[in-house]
């Protein structure tokens, strides 16, 4: 793996669930997020390695992957090691189509692959002749005009494919080509900041937030056990949670007093915090994808602190915090100093939340580039840190990843 590193960009569905995500191999060196898949010679082994040596399930959990595939690509053999139920075979529109070419497509989607069309913006005698056999088609938003966009979107409709808009940037632009009709979101819009002041938080996470204050505080355990008797279905969730990894204890967890006691306030802070992300109380959450995003980030920030400071379990336990709280702001619509000032939390980690500054700081700038794929900024950043290389920060992106769909999937 050494020299390329993945990339996941996450795609969600008109609920706003996670529904699949773009696999991207960069290579290391290059400018720009490049798929590796434009040296046509070394795309394939490139991509096979990877998948092998990762793992799909590592990879996407239950997600499927959208993967760039070039004519070269679906010609060859190995593309069948690729799993058909997992992957979609993106073509681009500049992709030189021969008539071998459309058979070989016409083959596969009989062995059960899916195609996708990308960065469609307008319709040509090209994607005429790609159309009868995709399934999904994305769509450029930010390269046509609203009325062209409207006018793009009413002559693929007339084809039984699912429109996918490529590029969305903010909520604006979402609810915009939701009224088009588009099924399927790409990007990371919904992990950007918006406060509402007339939105109203969830009741259930204000509720969460306060449990995580009192935890991570001093509070007597009566306090938090107090907390949690006005919470019956979250009671119950921590009862059931302990019961079921205490199997080797001597008697079962019969009050809330004695779970807290014996799930330890480290694991009880993690878990509420995860928690938050997962409570889907509301009707457009995007919770699925926030904690999937959240998770991955706890992770890899705990991974990078152990590479950094191997001995000093405080940083590690301060870096696992600050990835998992740095889109509470999203999910909760506050301002991410309104919640540090009810947190109290130490000023490193506020520091890293806030403007990114510190140690931590610039470790979470790193993650966030790293989601984007801005590869100059992951080196810039590598460099300055002084203690860990990209194949290494690859690595652990990989275990950060499965980590979090493990956990994704024990909330659903």
């Amino acid at each position: 793996m050494e020299g390329f590193f993945l990339g996941r960009q996450p795609i969600l569905d008109r609920n706003q669930n996670l529904v699949a995500f773009e696999l991207l191999f960069r290579q290391e060196g290059t400018e720009e997020a490049t798929n590796v898949t434009n040296d046509l010679s070394a795309s394939a082994n490139v991509i096979i390695n990877a998948y092998c040596q990762l793992g799909i399930e590592n990879v996407l959990g239950r997600q499927r992957g959208f993967i760039n595939a070039d004519p070269d690509l679906v010609m060859s053999d190995i593309i069948s090691l690729l799993p058909s139920k997992h992957v979609v075979l993106e073509i681009k529109e500049t992709a030189l189509i021969t008539p071998e070419f459309m058979q070989r497509c016409h083959e596969l989607k009989q062995k059960g692959y899916q195609f996708a069309l990308d960065n469609v913006v307008a319709i040509n005698s090209k994607i005429d002749q790609l159309l009868p056999i995709v399934s999904v088609v994305k769509v450029d938003i930010l390269a046509l005009g609203e009325a062209e966009l409207a006018e793009l979107v009413a002559e693929l409709n007339r084809w039984p494919v699912l429109l996918l808009a490529l590029k969305v940037e903010n909520r604006e632009q979402e609810a915009r080509c939701m009224k088009l009709g588009f099924q399927m979101f790409q990007g990371y819009y919904f992990a950007r900041p918006e406060i509402m002041s007339v939105k109203r938080a969830d009741p259930g996470k204000l509720s969460l937030l306060k449990l995580l204050t009192l935890v991570m505080g001093d509070c007597d355990i009566s306090e938090i056990e107090k907390e949690f008797k006005h919470q019956p279905g979250l009671s119950y969730n921590l009862m059931r949670m302990v019961n079921s990894v205490a199997g080797g204890l001597p008697q079962k967890i019969n009050s809330i007093k004695h779970a807290i006691i014996t799930m330890g306030r480290k694991q009880l802070q993690r878990w509420i915090q995860l928690l938050l992300y997962s409570s889907n109380q509301s009707d457009n959450s995007v919770s699925n994808a926030l904690m999937q995003t959240a998770a991955a980030r706890g992770k890899l920030m705990e991974l990078i602190a152990i590479k950094e400071r191997p001995h000093d379990k405080t940083h590690q336990d301060r870096a696992f915090m600050v990835g998992i709280l740095s889109l509470l702001d999203v999910l909760l619509g506050m301002e991410m100093q309104q919640i540090i000032d009810k947190l109290g939390i130490p000023d490193d980690m506020s520091q890293a939340l806030i403007s990114r500054d510190g140690r931590l700081g610039h470790e979470l700038k790193l993650i966030e580039a790293n989601e984007k794929g801005e590869i100059t900024i992951i080196q810039s950043l590598l460099a300055e840190l002084g203690f860990m290389s990209l194949s290494e920060l690859a690595d652990m992106e990989i275990q950060a990843i499965g980590w979090a769909n493990r956990i994704g999937e024990a909330a659903n």
